[in-house]
């Protein structure tokens, strides 16, 4: 490895909440650089939460991550001229950014509503267990292990 090692900026938590994973997810939301923009959209979708669903929005917010963050997922890696789909254990940062990446994924692909809403939709869903993002999970997971034959050429 050249140069020296990049230190891992600590993101602040996020002013309404408190909490540091919100202010990760509101800066991956985020869109040419309007962060106040994307701070409306996801504390909209939070204050919507919790008028439906009656529960504390954060914790609604934390349990989807887990729900969606895969354990699992599939590199290319190639061995004598052919490549293999090799799975690989995600590690913890990834997982809250593969999370919040499909959370965001299937709020946009869904038409005739506002950010907020979609979000809102998307949250909920997910906590019951249904939805595109867990269906993205679902996906990765099965991908991984039908290439779990190929398990041994993981020494990356």
């Amino acid at each position: 490895m050249r140069g020296k090692a990049i230190k891992k900026r600590v993101v602040k938590a996020d002013t309404k909440y408190g909490n540091a994973n919100i202010a990760k997810f509101i800066n991956y939301l985020m869109l040419g650089g309007k962060k106040t923009i994307a701070q409306r959209l996801m504390y909209s979708a939070l204050s919507e939460i919790e008028t439906k669903m009656k529960k504390n929005p954060v914790e609604v917010f934390e349990e989807v991550i887990i729900k969606i963050a895969p354990q699992v997922e599939v590199r290319s890696k190639r061995v004598g001229g052919a490549n293999y789909q090799v799975p690989i254990p995600v590690r913890g940062e990834r997982q809250f950014a593969l999370a919040c990446r499909w959370i965001i994924g299937a709020a946009r692909n869904i038409k005739g509503m506002s950010m907020s809403d979609k979000l809102a939709k998307v949250f909920m869903e997910s906590y019951e267990g249904v939805g595109d993002a867990i269906k993205k999970r679902d996906d990765v997971h099965r991908m991984a292990e039908a290439n779990k034959a190929f398990a041994h050429f993981a020494r990356f």
